[in-house]
C-alpha cells in the first residue's frame, strides 16, 4: 500500500531498523490488536501501540475512570473523571496518532460476546485485573487459535507469558483454575505503585509488536516476571505443553 511522506516522517525510527522497515511498518499499519481493559496495563499498551501506528486497536472496558485510578492508568486524566474509560482512552489515542482506527467495546468480556470480541483482530492483550476473565480469555483465544499475551501485577511485582496456538503451553497448563477470591488479594486490598503497569504493559505492546512484524523470541513457553524492588527479571521456562489441560490438550 506504500507510505504517505507523513508516515514516512512518523514513523522514521522504525524505518531506520532493519527489523522493521517500510515492509514492517506496513505490517504494522495493517495489524489489529485488541485490548481487554482500559485501565493500569491497557493504558500504556494502547498509547504505545497507536504510537507505533499499529491501523486498529479495539478496546473493551466497561468501567468509569474515577480518580484512584489516575496513579497508573495514564491513558486518563483529571477531566476524564467519570467518563467511561473506552472513550476517555479512545481520545487519548487519537490525540497521539489520529491515523488509528479505534473501535470500543463498553462492556464486561462474558462467555456471551468473547467470541465476537476477538473475532476480527490479529492479537489479544490481556490487561485485565481479575482471574475470571483471564481464564475466559485464555479459554476463548485457544479455542479460536488466536495469539495472545497475559499480563498481571500486584504490588511491586508483574508477569507475563505470550500463547501461540501450536507452539507452546496456555495460560491454563500453567494455572489450571481460577484461584477463590479469598485466595488472592486485589490491588485495592494491598496496593500497586503505578509505574509497575508502564513496565509490563510496555512489555505487552513489544510482544505484539514483534508478533506483528514476525521478528524476535515472543514469550512463549516462557512466563517472564519482574521484582521491582529487587530490579530483577527472571523468565521462568514452562512445559511445552500439559497432556490434561482441559482447553488446549485436545487441539
Amino acid at each position: 500500500m506504500g507510505l504517505t511522506e507523513r508516515q514516512k516522517e512518523r514513523y522514521a525510527r522504525h524505518l531506520a531498523l532493519k527489523e522493521v522497515g517500510r515492509e514492517g511498518q506496513e505490517r504494522l499499519l495493517a495489524g489489529r490488536v485488541l485490548i481487554i481493559g482500559a485501565g493500569g496495563l491497557g493504558s500504556p499498551t494502547a498509547m504505545y501501540l497507536a504510537a507505533a501506528g499499529v491501523g486498529t486497536l479495539g478496546i473493551v472496558d466497561a468501567d468509569a475512570v474515577d480518580v484512584s485510578n489516575l496513579q497508573r492508568q495514564i491513558a486518563h486524566g483529571t477531566s476524564d473523571i467519570g467518563k467511561p474509560k473506552v472513550d476517555s482512552i479512545r481520545e487519548t489515542i487519537k490525540n497521539l496518532n489520529p491515523e488509528v482506527t479505534v473501535r470500543v467495546h463498553q462492556t464486561f468480556v462474558s462467555e456471551e460476546n468473547i467470541h465476537n470480541l476477538l473475532r476480527d483482530y490479529d492479537f489479544i492483550l490481556d490487561a485485565t485485573d481479575n482471574f475470571q476473565a483471564k481464564f475466559l480469555i485464555n479459554d476463548a483465544c485457544v479455542m479460536a487459535g488466536k495469539s495472545f499475551c497475559h499480563a498481571g501485577i500486584l504490588r511491586f511485582q508483574g508477569q507475563l507469558m505470550t500463547y501461540v496456538p501450536g507452539k507452546g503451553p496456555c495460560y491454563r497448563c500453567i494455572f489450571k483454575d481460577p484461584p477463590s477470591k479469598q485466595a488472592v488479594p486485589s490491588c485495592k486490598e494491598v496496593g500497586i505503585i503505578g509505574a509497575m503497569a508502564g513496565v509490563i504493559g510496555s512489555l505487552q505492546a513489544m510482544e505484539a509488536i514483534k508478533y506483528l512484524l514476525g521478528e524476535g523470541d515472543l514469550l512463549i513457553g516462557k512466563l517472564l516476571t519482574y521484582d521491582a524492588l529487587k530490579n530483577e527479571f527472571r523468565t521462568v521456562r514452562l512445559p511445552k505443553q500439559v497432556p490434561d489441560c482441559p482447553i488446549c490438550s485436545s487441539l
